[in-house]
């Protein structure tokens, strides 16, 4: 008797239900291990917090002939094309006239940084002082002062140095730039606050300006005075007043020169001088770019003194000897006086030359006229851009008032540069016009401007922007969405989570087919009986 053994058809169905749970399970668990790993990973590099590593901070002193101004520039650690983003934090005057009226006492050159660099050292953080450099930059002062007496202007260099090795900062040294440097530098100022270099766009990013025109700078300051710009006609390298500058991945063609001695205080020096060649004996002259009954007294030194008056010395003067000025208030014989301070026919009406026999393209594009044209301007009650002719009746209303008149016209009233500003007036119109051949068509595109937004328009912040290609840019910091030590953790349990359930896999899978050759032998074996 033969016993068949079947299976029902329902607990068939059961042991397949029941079998493929585990599997279902397995999958599920591995793809969202797959998921988990895939998300973690393209958040973790696709989404992490860059954080900028801070600032860093730079400090100029701009040791002019005059005076001294301390300069405090910030910027982003990290640099644009090699080339710090700088903006101005503080300025401080420092008390007294520039550090070239040391010469005979150098010792006392530093004395008077005190007070500006302990406001310094509040507006820079304290663990930043280490790492913050100072850089002393002399100009046209001290560039007379070595002409004239190298061993002093040495000494009071080196006892500024001195005094500087002693503070918490890292200084750079002191050093007397050229003329040149002095002009490309207060280029670069006025280019760079007018936003001609850099400029955010709408993702608040920095790009360089499309199709900006550059500004030329007018820079006058007590000894010298400098003009720079951008000229569009070809130019030869071989004159020494052409300089290439790079500055945010663009290289610009400069032309700048520096005159010496044709500074305001210099000129005025040297305009004193020429009334007492034609008056040698004479101890009371008159002037006619002083006010009208305005009256002052100096020895004869005050005028020969300086470097810029050696030539038009007598002979034979007594230094101490005292000579008296008598303003006179006399717009049309000041302005015809002054013009003889100025070399025009050197130039022999070439068109390539401004005076003195100096090479000078073509003008080009607009100016921005800063220092002494600024405050003299300003004297004028004149700002911003404005004509020719209003320049000229200004000068003509300002210097037709009598002395006792201008306390009430200045709104800062002091007596040495209130006496001097219709000198002034005159000799910037013969400057511009005569020398660098501005025209009434031409003028008003000149801006007499003092400072942009918070800073100063000088040579100081565009000799920090230079300098600011050899500081070390540092790099940002990068915060990322999740820890390491928790990105890998995760990293690691679901990866062995999906390993797990592959070999889970594989071992049903093995198993699975195991069971279904056993269920074919037992099959066969039941049907040959």
């Amino acid at each position: 008797m033969f016993s068949v053994v079947t299976r029902q058809p329902c607990e068939q169905a059961g042991l397949k239900a029941l079998s493929r749970t585990p599997v279902i399970v397995t999958l599920v668990v591995l793809l969202v291990s797959i998921v988990v790993l895939v998300a973690i990973t393209l958040i973790q590099i696709r989404h992490p917090e860059i954080l900028p590593p801070g600032l860093k901070y730079g400090v100029v002193l701009d040791a002019g002939s005059s005076r001294t101004t301390v300069y405090v520039y910030q910027w982003p650690a990290e640099k644009e094309n090699n080339t710090g983003v700088v903006s101005q934090t503080f300025k401080c005057n420092v008390k007294g006239s520039g550090i070239s009226s040391y010469g005979n006492n150098p010792q006392d050159a530093p004395k008077a940084f005190e007070d500006c660099m302990m406001k310094v050292k509040e507006q820079v953080p304290g663990h930043l002082h280490g790492s913050t450099r100072i850089y002393l930059g002399a100009t046209a002062g001290m560039r007379l002062l070595r002409l004239q007496n190298e061993t002093a202007a040495n000494e009071v260099l080196a006892s500024i140095q001195s005094y500087f090795k002693s503070q918490p900062f890292d200084f750079r040294g002191a050093q007397i730039i050229s003329g040149q440097e002095e002009g490309v530098y207060g280029w670069i100022t006025a280019n760079y606050i007018m936003g001609n270099f850099l400029e955010k766009n709408l993702w608040y990013m920095w790009v360089h300006p499309h199709g900006v025109e550059t500004t030329g700078a007018l820079d006058l300051g007590g000894a010298s005075t400098q003009i720079s710009f951008v000229a569009e006609e070809k130019m030869g390298l071989n004159t020494s007043d052409i300089v290439q500058v790079s500055l945010y991945g663009y290289t610009y063609t400069l032309y700048t020169h520096s005159f010496q001695c044709y500074g305001r205080n210099e000129a005025e020096k040297r305009f004193l001088a020429m009334l007492l060649q034609n008056s040698p004996t004479a101890s009371n002259l008159t002037n006619p770019c002083y006010p009208r009954s305005y009256s002052t007294s100096f020895t004869v030194d005050h005028v020969f003194d300086s470097l810029c008056t050696e030539k038009q010395r007598p002979a034979s003067y007594n230094p101490k000897s005292i000579v008296t000025f008598e303003g006179t208030g006399n717009p049309s014989l000041c302005r015809e006086k002054v013009a003889s301070i100025f070399d025009f026919e050197a130039c022999h009406d070439q068109e390539g030359c401004s005076f003195d026999g100096i090479y000078q393209p073509k003008l080009q594009g607009p100016f921005v006229a800063f220092a002494g044209f600024y405050y003299t301007a300003s004297a004028l009650n004149l700002s911003g851009s404005f004509s020719l002719d209003s320049f000229n009746s200004s000068t003509w209303n300002f210097c037709s008032q009598d002395w006792s008149e201008l306390p009430f016209l200045l709104p800062k009233f002091d007596e040495v540069y209130a006496r001097s500003y219709c000198f002034s007036a005159h000799y910037i119109y013969h400057l511009l016009v005569n020398g660098y051949k501005f025209t009434e068509e031409t003028w008003p595109r000149i801006r007499f401007e003092k400072e942009v937004g918070n800073s100063s328009i000088g040579w100081s912040l565009g000799y920090m922007l230079s300098l600011t290609n050899q500081i070390p840019a540092e790099s940002p910091l990068i915060r990322l969405p999740i820890q390491p030590t928790v990105f890998v953790g995760i990293l690691a349990f679901f990866t062995a989570t999906a390993l797990l359930c592959l070999a889970f896999l594989l071992y049903l899978c093995s198993m699975s087919r195991t069971k279904r050759r056993s269920e074919h032998v037992f099959d066969h074996a039941v049907d040959s009986e």
